[in-house]
């Protein structure tokens, strides 16, 4: 759980490249299976989330899942954090949905590919060296305003639901915090899943499962040519969206990789994640037609409750998520929304540094802290976009630090 967050990134094991990665996944059978079976749990709690974000953005939810695939595979290999989990998330598709919904996915397709140009140029330039401005603070709101729109994003599929929903989920949570103390040999969150599921399927409880969300229905999305003028004037109308799309990605899954390498105290990549993630948005966008960036929740999963630490953990949850979609989509959309929910509300209560919210951390950490960790806090809730808070708490924690500095520097949340 996470308590406080480094003072800096970690300065222990050193970056792991592509080769050492997969190196140590193959290391042993138990570091194997771990691997596998995280991938096969964080393919679980990616279906719904990106169908939702797939329909957000105003695509098909075939062409999000497809999008994830392509993510998982490519960021494996291009990516700076290993067992970090890119997919078709929220942030970007707040971003394109405008464009999408005044004119079309052709335009999307364009957009995608020239953000992804975007964050490979970003990259080599070194703008994900920025990150020094990524305080503990900043980082403290950050975690505490993910764990909080996490949470919420769960209610919709409890509150209100009825009673064989809160069974379902009351035993989802049991599941989760009782089976990690029993055995680590299998992810929990994959063992609450295969038990609820079997409870409706036994039981013949109606309740809202992934079927009800659309987008399982065995096949895949066409891949084509963006039909679009190719003029200097569409270039100028997707250049903002690919900005902003590029921006708020970069944003993310720097924050992200910064988040897990407090959580697994191992240093990774910046730069290379900057790149990387424009290679995968390249390709995502050439096979499919919508991009992505880190995926927090995802990760989480992947990384704290099923203990992946290697890059074979994102080429598994592509290659299931890939498998689902082809072959095993009547049988993944019986599983009730209730156990993905249960998964999402554990992770989002480890995710939350709770230290900076307790009495005892506010009466101890400096007030500059606890207002820049605000600031990202309440920006990121308002405007329901992280890199909005991360870019607004960064820059007044570089006034502060200007205005008021600290006598002592405080403690690290």
């Amino acid at each position: 759980m996470l308590k406080r967050m480094p003072r800096t990134v970690p300065q222990g094991p050193p970056y792991q490249s592509v080769v050492g990665s997969f190196r140590e996944a193959f290391s042993s059978r138990q570091r194997f299976r771990t691997e596998v079976l995280a991938g096969l749990a964080t393919s679980f709690a990616l279906i719904p989330e990106v169908i939702s974000f797939a329909i957000l953005a105003g695509v098909s939810p075939a062409v999000g899942l497809f999008s994830t695939v392509v993510l998982c595979f490519v960021i494996a290999f291009t990516g700076g954090r290993p067992a970090m989990i890119t997919g078709a998330a929220g942030a970007t598709a707040l971003v394109i949905a405008p464009l999408v919904a005044s004119h079309g996915t052709d335009y999307l397709i364009v957009t995608v590919v020239l953000a992804g140009i975007i964050q490979v140029i970003f990259g080599l330039l070194g703008v994900a060296k920025l990150q020094r401005f990524i305080t503990p603070e900043v980082m403290s709101g950050f975690v505490n305003a993910l764990g909080i729109m996490i949470l919420t994003a769960q209610l919709e599929h409890i509150i209100g639901a009825d009673w064989p929903v809160w069974v379902l989920f009351a035993i989802g949570i049991a599941a989760l915090l009782i089976f990690p103390k029993i055995t680590a040999a299998i992810p929990a969150p994959l063992i609450a899943i295969a038990i609820l599921t079997l409870m409706v399927v036994i039981l013949g409880w109606r309740v809202p499962n992934v079927g009800d969300m659309g987008g399982l229905t065995g096949g895949l999305p066409e891949v084509r040519m963006p039909d679009v003028p190719w003029t200097w004037e569409t270039f100028f109308l997707v250049l903002p969206y690919a900005l902003g799309f590029a921006a708020v990605g970069l944003v993310e899954s720097v924050m992200t990789g910064q988040l897990v390498d407090g959580m697994t105290m191992t240093s990774s990549n910046k730069t290379r994640e900057s790149w990387g993630q424009g290679v995968a948005n390249i390709a995502a966008g050439a096979l499919a037609g919508t991009g992505g960036c880190g995926m927090i929740g995802q990760t989480m999963v992947n990384v704290e409750e099923s203990r992946a630490r290697t890059r074979l953990s994102s080429i598994a949850a592509g290659g299931f998520l890939l498998l689902f979609i082809l072959s095993l989509h009547q049988a993944v959309s019986a599983i009730p929304m209730a156990a993905l929910a249960a998964v999402m509300v554990i992770v989002s209560l480890k995710t939350i540094s709770w230290y900076t919210v307790s009495p005892k951390g506010l009466l101890r950490l400096p007030w500059q802290h606890s207002l820049v960790m605000m600031c990202v806090f309440t920006a990121t809730l308002a405007t329901n976009n992280l890199a909005v808070g991360v870019v607004l708490g960064a820059a007044v924690g570089v006034v502060l630090t200007k205005i008021a500095p600290t006598e002592s520097g405080g403690e690290a949340a």
